[in-house]
């Protein structure tokens, strides 16, 4: 449905700056966002499309202990990598930010005392795990155990993955400390809470009114309703960590700004600084505050309380004591999840492929188009390497790509590369006009209601009706008979070519572009342009420039090579996978695997790779050379429990006796993860 709105304003959710984006990330939050914004934009809609990295919490802290770095050290890694990675990808941000910068902190603790100052905040004593023996309280991501609810054994302390389930850490059965692997015990802390109980009503009454007037999706409207049947119930805004926009109220200076406070108000921040950065200051609020403003809030469906609960909350509880009026998402699109090749996307088990390494390989085009038709709109779905390979070169090379080349080369062939005059036409011309008369409305209804892979797919179905024109016109015979009806065919079929370029540039932008370039069009493809698409816009006698290849398809090597850098292989068998000769029982016997505790390490001089360990195994210490010291700090070793060859014959490595082997996982391309024991076994168990 169309938008009365006078601006558009459009966030994408903000990634986590502790690892690399996948394709998943893409067809979750980004590439929706962003088919939508360069819809809008075509439309001559006034957008402001905004992003950022999310740079607090405990996953940041997590990542930085198991890579050996601070949470700065980690953050200055990912957030360019994934700022530019996105710009290769080929989303156009209006803005991308970070919450580490002072701006954001301003932001953040501006919120936070408002609800302070207006005792909109509770404190209250509640119990928090608290591990002994690292001396610490333990943040949601430092504790593992079971869901109460399902049962899944690798529940987080705030919530269970695999149930959606928001919990209570202390609920956990059989919590571990994620840092040492032991049982933390139970201990009383002060935390401020929002009370976003007293908000459910308000919440239940603006979810339905932005439904009736927007058409929210299914999938969100059950989560929703699931958050409210349940009930809602005041949330900790403040928690025990050092990582993060430090508390600014007295009493709770050794505390940190809970990241789901944060991390939405990061929305906000990066309006503020796109606006400074445009000589502007104030301009951010004609998004933010104005009234005339739609915004529409594309997230992952992990996100949707997050999105659709409590950043509406917060906003209500500002707009209640304050004269300058937030708005609230009008729409929050969200997606399900992505698989690749039938499984999960999974970092610690190295499952996928980051989008920066599939960049490596492919255009950006390419896999945009891909993930547009494959979106998980309403379901999961699954990313084949052999479908990616299927619909660039059945669907953008052998339709889209075709008929571009195919009247280009015509038109150079038999005209001279001047685009021919129009004469009479017939009953073909006429059907395939109104094809073209109604194709930028259909294509743009369906992104209007959030449709947007029927959106892409409604694109191609034009480029499918173009090529039918074509054949069935057949200019290669009327060329040789009746150059005014080959003229006709040439002239309507490089409008369609135009058109087509228009509509398929929110989705495949650079293929976009290089069609304007072949037809030699100056003014680029811009605001305004969408409307256009529906008819004629090529003059007669109009210069072309010459045609080239637009797609080029994809060979099976080169899916093969991207397969093996993922780590997938097409088979199991040997040949395929580099398995070693098949051994006997008897052979793996001869090999003592034993758990080993480490009591010491430290680097090995002049050795950039090498980690010298002492490790109790049964009732010795013995040392161990480990080529692991670019990967794994001295510091962060100690306590660990490790699997070791223990029978292995010593070997000496720049001068130091090595007496035993860890086992660590080596990928192909130098990652590297040891293996370690999680519970709490004693030192020299046999592991077999």
């Amino acid at each position: 449905m169309a938008s009365p709105h006078k601006r558009l304003l459009v966030t994408a959710a903000l990634p986590y700056a502790n690892g690399y984006l996948h394709l998943g990330h893409m067809a979750g939050a980004y590439l929706p966002a962003d088919l939508y914004v360069r819809y809008h934009r075509l439309k001559g809609k006034d957008v402001l499309f905004l992003c950022g990295s999310d740079e607090h919490g405990v996953a940041i802290t997590v990542t930085g202990e198991q890579e050996g770095l601070t949470p700065q050290q980690v953050i200055d890694r990912y957030h360019p990598a994934n700022e530019e990675a996105f710009r290769k990808f080929g989303m156009s941000f209006d803005h991308y930010s970070r919450t580490s910068i002072p701006l954001h902190h301003e932001t953040t603790r501006e919120f936070f005392r408002n609800f302070s100052d207006r005792s909109l905040l509770k404190e209250k004593r509640e119990k928090q795990l608290f591990c002994e023996k690292d001396n610490m309280f333990l943040a949601d991501r430092y504790v593992e155990g079971t869901c109460p609810k399902c049962g899944y054994d690798q529940a987080r302390g705030d919530q269970c993955e695999n149930c959606g389930s928001w919990l209570n850490q202390v609920e956990l059965i059989k919590p571990k400390c994620k840092l040492c692997g032991t049982t933390p015990v139970v201990r009383e802390t002060t935390h401020l809470y929002f009370p976003l109980g007293q908000f459910q009503r308000r919440l239940e009454k603006y979810v339905k009114e932005r439904n009736k007037r927007d058409g929210w999706k299914e999938n969100v409207l059950r989560y929703c309703e699931s958050w409210f049947k349940a009930g809602l119930e005041d949330r900790a805004v403040t928690r025990d960590l050092k990582w993060g926009v430090p508390v600014p109220v007295s009493g709770f200076e050794n505390k940190v700004i809970y990241v789901w406070f944060d991390a939405v108000l990061g929305y906000i921040t990066a309006g503020k600084e796109w606006a400074a950065r445009q000589g502007k200051k104030e301009a951010w609020k004609d998004y933010w505050q104005g009234t005339e403003t739609k915004y529409v809030a594309f997230i992952g469906k992990d996100n949707v309380v997050f999105h659709c609960i409590v950043f509406p909350a917060m906003l209500m509880g500002w707009n209640d004591g304050e004269e300058e009026q937030y708005v609230l998402p009008e729409n929050v699109p969200a997606n399900e999840f992505l698989n690749f090749e039938g499984q999960k996307f999974s970092k610690s088990r190295g499952w996928g492929i980051d989008l920066r390494d599939f960049l490596d390989h492919f255009p950006a085009d390419y896999l945009r188009y891909a993930l547009a038709v494959t979106l998980p709109e309403s379901r999961d779905s699954d990313f084949y390497l052999k479908d990616f390979q299927a619909r660039v070169n059945n669907e953008l090379a052998d339709i889209l790509g075709n008929f571009v080349n195919r009247t280009l080369a015509f038109t150079q062939r038999s005209f001279g590369g001047v685009v021919p005059p129009r004469r009479k036409i017939e009953a073909l011309d006429r059907e395939i006009l109104e094809i073209l008369s109604t194709a930028p409305s259909n294509v743009g209804n369906l992104f209007e209601n959030y449709r947007l892979r029927d959106g892409v797919t409604e694109a191609m179905n034009l480029a499918r009706a173009a090529n039918k024109y074509f054949n069935d016109s057949e200019p290669w015979k009327t060329a040789k008979s009746d150059m005014d009806r080959c003229g006709t065919t040439i002239h309507i079929a490089l409008q369609l070519v135009r058109s087509l370029a228009i509509l398929f540039e929110p989705v495949t932008p650079q293929i976009s572009r290089t069609i304007w370039k072949m037809l030699n069009l100056k003014e680029p493809i811009g605001p305004g342009f969408w409307d256009t698409a529906a008819k004629p816009g090529l003059d007669e006698g109009h210069t072309l420039n010459p045609p080239e290849i637009l797609v080029s398809k994809i060979e099976d090597k080169q899916i093969d090579k991207i397969l093996q850098s993922a780590g997938v292989e097409r088979s199991l068998t040997p040949a395929t996978t580099g398995i070693k000769p098949t051994i006997s029982l008897e052979d793996f016997k001869k090999i003592d695997l034993r758990v080993a505790k480490v009591v010491e390490a430290e680097k090995i001089p002049k050795s950039s790779k090498l980690l010298r360990l002492k490790v109790e195994v049964g009732g010795e210490v013995r040392q161990i050379v480990a080529g692991i010291a670019q990967q794994y700090e001295p510091s962060w070793m100690v306590g660990k429990l490790l699997v070791v060859v223990a029978n292995l014959q010593p070997v000496t490595l720049m001068g130091n006796e090595s007496r035993g082997m860890l086992l660590a996982a080596n990928a192909d391309d130098g990652k590297l993860s040891i293996v370690t024991i999680l519970d709490d076994l004693p030192p020299g168990t046999a592991v077999r």
